[in-house]
Parts: structure tokens; sequence; C-alpha cells
């Protein structure tokens, strides 16, 4: 009985120290998730798609066949980031200059999960049924594609990446949907609260990133959001306001062109990097 009982015993051991070696910890993840302007909607130029560092990867939310990439599986970061045909998105160039900043040895990961126009209760893991029922018919078939839920997708694509490397932060690009809604910030916590305790993540090391609208200064239509986006720091703690002052805009006025986004992911970062501890 011993023996047996002292063979199980190692047993766990070895599983144990398996799984704890499999996850590197210098593999550092990103989630980023949101409406238009995190989903991505200028065109990908040739820049992007080139001297792409391995050290930045991508895990596919979706399935892309077209793409040859399987959800759930890490890829080379070649836009598109999100999903199988949307554009360039700000977690493109966030993760080139996060490796571009960071030691050798490390490598950066992200998982973007975005539905172009929705609001932030469409990540409310409780309500958001509620929310597709009034949602508009050209906005279905993308929730479809994350199976009906982008914050359940969310959390099963960010178990399947803790399993590999070490959740580092929060990317978030959310809030013309939500002009003028004084709740903003509370519906924000309620999305960050839940993938805290679903993720098991300490909102201590875990800080939450949240990228203005198009700015004032560019004639954003929904620069009035940025006021509110200014608050989240006074309900999450551990957030931080990207500006995107001066980020070059398309002709919509509510979303950020290829050059913007490049801007705009490279703030991401620089706030990032130093939240690390690293001077660039």
């Amino acid at each position: 009985m011993k023996s047996i009982i002292r063979f199980f015993a190692v047993t766990v051991l070895f599983f144990a120290g398996h799984n704890g070696y499999s996850q590197d910890p210098n593999f550092h993840v990103y989630l980023s998730f949101g409406q238009s302007n995190m989903e991505g909607s200028a065109p990908i130029e040739a820049e992007d798609k080139i001297n792409v560092d391995p050290r930045f990867q991508v895990l596919e939310a979706v399935n892309c066949p077209d793409l040859n990439r399987e959800m759930g599986k890490w890829y080379t970061a070649i836009p598109p980031l999100c999903r199988c045909k949307t554009g360039l998105t700000l977690t493109d160039n966030f993760g080139r200059t996060m490796v571009a900043n960071l030691p050798k040895n490390i490598k950066v990961g992200v998982v973007n999960v975005a539905v172009g126009g929705c609001k932030i209760e469409l990540f409310d893991k409780d309500n958001f049924e509620n929310y597709v029922k009034t949602a508009p018919d050209w906005m279905l078939g993308m929730i479809k594609e994350y199976n009906g839920s982008p914050y359940a997708r969310l959390v099963e694509m960010a178990k399947i990446a803790q399993k590999d490397g070490v959740i580092k932060g929060i990317l978030l690009h959310q809030g013309e949907s939500n002009t003028g809604d004084t709740l903003w910030a509370k519906k924000v916590k309620i999305v960050y609260d839940n993938l805290m305790k679903d993720l098991n993540l300490d909102p201590k090391k875990v800080p939450l990133l949240s990228g203005e609208t198009v700015h004032e200064d560019q004639k954003g239509k929904c620069a009035s959001m940025n006021k509110i986006i200014a608050t989240l720091p006074q309900t999450i703690p551990t957030s931080y306001v990207i500006s995107s002052k001066g980020c070059a805009v398309a002709s919509d006025f509510l979303h950020f062109n290829a050059a913007g986004y490049r801007e705009l992911g490279r703030r991401y970062a620089e706030k990032m990097l130093l939240l690390l501890g690293y001077c660039i």
C-alpha cells in the first residue's frame, strides 16, 4: 500500500512540475478587447506585413482557413490580428514596440477579441444576452464568430494562453458606442473584475490600459467621450489612459488610419514598458 501511495505522490509531483515548466515566465501575454478601433479598421499596408519579429505572437481567436490559422494556436503576429478579414489594429505596433524594447529572451503574445460598433455591455458576461437581443443585424455575424459571447471567447483563449505564458496586462479600446454614458467606467470595472476572477489574476499585477477615442484636435466625432474615459483610474486604480492626441485619423473622424494606429499602439507599449520597469 505504501508503495502505491508513493507512486501516486511521485506522479502528481511530476505532472505538477511539468505544468509549471510548460508555462514560460518570459512569454508575456496581453489580452485586448473593445470595438472597431481595437478590431482594426485601417487597411493593412505592405510595411505591416514585413520584419515581424517571431518573438511577437498572436493567439488566433477564430478559425481562419484562408490564413492557415486555427483558433487557439499561436502564430507570428502578421496582421490581421483580430479576425480573419479585419484591418490594422493598435495591437500590431504595441507588440512590435514591446519586443523591440524588451530583453531578447522575452516573447510577447496578444489575444485580440473585438467587435466593431459594440457597447461595453457586450463584454458583461451576466448581461450580454440582453444587449445581443437589441444589437443591429450587421453586428450579429461578428458576435457569432465568437460563438455568441466575445467575453467567453476571450476567457477561453486567455486560459489557453496561460498554459504557455503569463498575462501581464489588458488593453482596451472602446467607448465610441457609449459616448455620453457616465456609467461607462463602472461597466468597464465589471468586465475587468470578471477577468481577474475568471482567470485568477491579481489586479495589482495586471494593469488595464485604455485608449482615448479620436481626439478633439483631430475633430473626433466622439471626442467628448474622452472626458469620461479620463475618469477610469478613479474606478480602477490599476488602469491608465492612453492619449490619442495627434494620432492621425480616417476620413470618418471615428477611426484612426494606419499611421494613427501605429502611433497609438506605440503609446500603449511605452506605458506598459514603464510599468514593467523599463526605460525607453
